[in-house]
């Protein structure tokens, strides 16, 4: 079956009790049970609820996987993969991915012990160095955020599996259209559902997917356990969004071309970070492991100060200045004040998240409009 269709019909069956072509809303906190302990595979909606289930159902056929656990939002299903190592346990992540991750993996964990560190993935020497009998888990996020650097899934899992080490694919900048994590060897795939897989702006979610049977027990486990999930209305909310998520991101990606050359031309432009750019160093892995570039662009100004940021910044009236990605609006933002703000500016410099950085999540308005608006922008700025 072919993504199109599995976008639509992965998991997705017409209501038994009614024919609704439409997956239900199942509102309900509790279920009937026949006698103690004889229900019909449900008991208490934090535990199994029908309209999750059809979505895990539907985002593991997406990403090729066999077990599909939502949560209540990404953070709270990438805190379900960290609460599978223990105290002295070590994690080998990229040195350039999300604020909240790192937040995360700081902040939080290594407060339990749990000691987190953060290197370039691209490097496979560095990276074998980092490996040592404490490490259980490899972090990877590809194309990165917001530098969108590309790691070779392939190699880095290879090496993790040789030495016995699990590993993690965080793909919400990619989404299961463009690919696979899983088919490329590692354990377990993240997502922030919120972004391109709702695509609308309008829900916080998060899942993980996997073919192991014994991790999907432990995070179904967690689930439950914790109570991190999302309620019935965000389930259909994404599961109405997966049905396009191929239409969508071809589109994303179709203006993200486009406005990457049209910046790369911008005199008021130093930078412009797109791996669709044949110079782009991971241009080549990215066309191996993708199906298309992505719709993320991101770049930094010749004037590199915060100020001239700020203006191309308040200026923009297509792009909408805000938070998040992957919804058919475009957005603008500034990585250094608003998702990366929890990272120490020496390590965002480090990476080259400059003052003057900014990302764009590309939608699907009409690219001529989105160009325009951002040369707008650029001029007053």
């Amino acid at each position: 079956m072919k993504f199109g269709t599995k976008a639509i019909h992965a998991g997705v069956k017409p209501d038994p009790s009614t024919g609704a072509v439409m997956t239900p809303i199942y509102q309900t906190s509790t279920y009937a049970q026949q006698s103690p302990g004889e229900h019909q595979g449900y008991e208490y909606a934090r535990t199994q609820n029908p309209t999750r289930s059809v979505l895990e159902k539907n985002l593991a056929g997406l990403e090729n996987g066999t077990y599909g656990i939502a949560y209540g939002s990404g953070l709270a299903a990438m805190d379900a993969v960290l609460k599978l190592l223990n105290p002295g346990d070590e994690i080998v992540s990229t040195n350039d991915l999300y604020g909240g991750s790192y937040r995360l993996m700081t902040a939080v964990y290594e407060r339990y012990g749990i000691k987190s560190h953060f290197i370039n993935l691209k490097d496979h020497d560095s990276l074998r160095e980092h490996l040592t009998d404490k490490t259980k888990l490899l972090w990877v996020e590809t194309p990165t955020n917001p530098m969108l650097n590309v790691v070779d899934i392939e190699a880095v899992c290879q090496i993790a599996r040789e030495k016995g080490i699990m590993s993690c694919v965080d793909n919400t900048f990619a989404s299961p259209y463009l690919q696979n994590p899983l088919d490329l060897g590692a354990d377990i795939v993240l997502h922030s559902a919120t972004k391109y897989l709702g695509g609308h702006s309008d829900v916080v979610l998060g899942a993980l997917v996997t073919n192991s049977a014994s991790l999907a027990e432990q995070f179904y486990f967690f689930q439950n356990a914790v109570g991190a999930v999302p309620g019935p209305q965000d389930c259909f909310l994404v599961l109405r969004g997966t049905k396009t998520l191929h239409l969508r991101v071809e589109r994303s990606c179709q203006n993200a071309a486009k406005i990457a050359d049209a910046l790369k031309q911008n005199d008021k432009v130093a930078n412009v970070y797109y791996p669709g750019f044949s110079d782009h160093p991971g241009h080549a892995i990215a066309k191996k492991q993708m199906r298309y570039f992505g719709g993320m662009v991101s770049f930094d100004l010749k004037a590199d100060r915060f100020e001239q940021a700020k203006q191309v910044l308040s200026n923009t009236e297509v792009f909408t200045l805000a938070e998040s990605l992957g919804g058919v609006e475009s957005l603008i933002g500034h990585p250094a004040s608003m998702t990366h703000a929890s990272i120490p500016r020496e390590k965002r410099i480090a990476v080259g998240l400059t003052d003057s950085l900014i990302r764009l999540s590309v939608g699907v308005e009409d690219a001529d409009d989105l160009i325009a608006d951002l040369q707008s922008a650029l001029q007053k700025g």
